[in-house]
C-alpha cells in the first residue's frame, strides 16, 4: 500500500469514528492538552509515551485507534489531530462578520 492510500484509509477511519474518538479524548483532557500541542511544536518523548498509554487504554474500546499503536503508527498523529482538530469547525460555522471565541 502507498503512503498516500494509507493516509486516506486512516483519515477515513478516524473521520468514521470521530465522534467516538472525540468523547473518549476528552474524558483525559491531559490527552487532548498533549494532542494540540502538535499543531504547532514537537511531542517530547515523555509526552508520546503518555499518548501511547492513553491510545492503548483508548483502543480497547475504539479498535480502530489500533493502528496507532503498531509499528510506526505514531506517524499517522497528525492525521488524528486534523480530524480532532474542533478549531476548524468553529470558525467554518461562524456567521459572515463574526468571530468565534478566541483561544
Amino acid at each position: 500500500m502507498h503512503l498516500k492510500n494509507l493516509k486516506a484509509e486512516a483519515k477515513a477511519t478516524f473521520l468514521r469514528y470521530r465522534d467516538e474518538i472525540l468523547d473518549e479524548v476528552l474524558r483525559g483532557q491531559d490527552l487532548m492538552r498533549i494532542l494540540m500541542k502538535g499543531t504547532h511544536a514537537r511531542w517530547t518523548e515523555e509526552e508520546l509515551a503518555a499518548m501511547k498509554k492513553h491510545f492503548t487504554r483508548l483502543a480497547k474500546r475504539i479498535p480502530a485507534l489500533s493502528i496507532l499503536l503498531l509499528p510506526g503508527g505514531l506517524v499517522l498523529l497528525p492525521i488524528l489531530v486534523e480530524v480532532l482538530d474542533r478549531r476548524k469547525s468553529r470558525k467554518s460555522t461562524a456567521p459572515a462578520g463574526k468571530q468565534g471565541p478566541s483561544e
